[in-house]
């Protein structure tokens, strides 16, 4: 196995995933956890995350009350050890090398340029795109360490005692945009390591079911089910562990997809039968958000809101005791909810950080270590149909963090619609597939326009469409002028309160996949 120390990063789970993908088993610990923990669990390696604390100030000097370090001994274990990014720092600041400031930040794509291989790079070009995000970087090497490659403002992006088989790196590896990340990671794991490639989904699943039917016990299990992906495969996992101990509840907000709840009682009636509940609950999320403009305030609204609507459901029952919900990785990471407790947070989502805090039932979350496509592989190993696994992902408070400023049915309204046709161009054009998200997003601004030889002044919809493999990175999906065009004609001529639609070419980062 694997153990990954974790500093806080944004990408620390997504280290985990690229090494299950090996078929490595993996967990991951706070940074500072006892070195004799970590020795229990006789590692074949272990990595560093990265993480947004710094080494250094201005004049290279540590800032204790900021800086988290791992226990020394954990250099000490005589197993390969990966440093990335902020571990890279650790690693070498910890070891007796120098970490300071540097004068040009890098964020985005470098090029690396390679000097040797010392088996982490076997197999990978002298010259490759690489994924930097740092602000601090190793201006001395401890003793017995060589350079193994740099960048144009990081001299030291690549290092090693190949004696001991100690790696840092200032990139990241496990960011899709790190050409050849994947075989550097596989380089270490199994070369490096020696690690064993045993791991599988299905034991992932046969894990997941023993543990709920463990913590349930005769207990009924209430499912929050939005109809998405995540949720639908959470559903199905529960249903395989307690079976009709399970309650799937849908609640309509009136911010989902047009004609949602219709879809739910077709594709879930049949497929949970008895156990599907649907509520009405459009006028409470009407009503808790009105005048509500800060997306925080939103989130943690619409995430306070389902808890109270859960535990309204779960009173009607006898010894109903737990909520399921599909969160995810990505969720938890955004919401500062890392293993460390060092990450910061970037949106509250409404299943993570916004639940009310005296809940009374007890939370289960059996894809909370999990990205979108790994749970479409539990999904399929589930049995669950291309019609559920297949569609795009839908944030849980809905339109809500599509409308910038105050959400109003009227408001919503106007973006099923949007979203209704863009679905409906894109399919047509065969696009579906080949985009990871997509939606439309209304302004809150209004802008002056031409229509029918009179001046018009309406509301501005931002088209927003992303590629990526798991939601942690993406890019602005280059979609052909001829669709982007047609979606735009639509939209302006059969919703009369726009006149006006723009094309989102943000990746992530900086931006976020949705706007709030």
């Amino acid at each position: 196995m694997i153990v990954i120390l974790d500093f806080g990063s944004q990408y620390t789970q997504l280290l985990a995933r690229r090494i299950r993908e090996l078929g490595v088993y993996c967990e991951i610990h706070p940074y500072d956890a006892p070195v004799e923990a970590i020795r229990a669990k006789t590692p074949s390696g272990i990595v560093l995350s990265g993480g947004p604390s710094s080494l250094a100030d201005g004049n290279g000097v540590r800032s204790e009350d900021l800086t988290p370090l791992p226990h020394p001994g954990v250099f000490m274990l005589g197993v390969p050890i990966l440093g990335v990014c902020y571990g890279h720092q650790v690693l070498a600041k910890v070891l007796g090398g120098k970490v300071k400031k540097t004068s040009k930040r890098e964020f985005g794509l470098a090029k690396l340029s390679l000097e040797r291989s010392a088996g982490l790079f076997d197999g990978v070009e002298p010259k490759l795109d690489v994924w930097m995000s740092h602000g601090d970087e190793v201006t001395a090497m401890p003793f017995g360490f060589v350079p193994l490659g740099s960048t144009e403002n990081a001299p030291f992006a690549a290092i090693a005692n190949v004696h001991k088989k100690l790696y840092g790196l200032q990139f990241h590896p496990e960011v899709s945009h790190t050409k050849y990340g994947g075989k550097i990671i596989q380089n270490f794991i199994l070369e490096v390591c020696q690690a064993e490639p045993n791991w599988r989904m299905k034991t992932f699943i046969d894990d997941a079911a023993a543990q709920i039917a463990e913590e349930a016990g005769q207990a009924r299990v209430l499912v929050a089910l939005s109809g998405g992906v995540d949720s639908s495969v959470a559903a199905r996992l529960v249903h395989k562990a307690v079976g009709k101990q399970l309650i799937a509840v849908f609640v309509d907000t009136g911010l989902l997809k047009a004609d949602e709840t219709e879809r739910i009682r077709r594709v879930f009636g049949k497929l949970l039968e008895d156990s599907l509940v649907m509520i009405d609950a459009k006028d409470r999320f009407f009503s808790a958000l009105k005048g509500v403009t800060e997306p925080e305030k939103k989130r943690k609204i619409i995430g306070h809101l389902f808890g109270r609507i859960f535990e309204e459901t779960a009173s009607q029952y006898k010894d109903l005791r737990y909520l399921v919900q599909g969160t995810l990785y990505p969720d938890v990471i955004e919401s500062g909810k890392s293993v460390s407790g060092k990450a910061h947070v970037i949106k509250t989502h409404h299943n993570v950080g916004g639940l009310p805090d005296d809940l009374k039932l007890k939370l289960l979350e059996p894809l909370r270590h999990l990205f979108k496509d790994e749970v479409r592989q539990v999904g399929r190993e589930l049995g669950l149909s291309d019609e559920i696994l297949g569609r795009h992902p839908f944030p849980g408070p809905g339109f809500a963090v599509r409308i910038i400023g105050e959400v109003t049915p009227e408001r919503a309204e106007i973006l099923q619609k949007a979203d209704a046709i863009i679905e409906e161009e894109v399919r047509r054009a065969g696009y579906y597939d080949r985009i990871w998200q997509m939606f439309p997003v209304l302004l809150g601004v209004q802008s002056v326009g031409v229509m029918g030889d009179a001046r018009s002044y309406k509301d501005v919809v931002a088209f927003r469409a992303v590629e990526s493999t798991d939601g942690m990175t993406a890019d602005w999906a280059k979609i052909p002028h001829d669709l982007l065009g047609a979606i735009s004609r639509r939209i302006v001529n059969e919703i009369p309160a726009v006149s006006r639609v723009v094309y989102d070419i943000t990746s992530k980062p900086p931006a976020t996949i949705e706007w709030e």
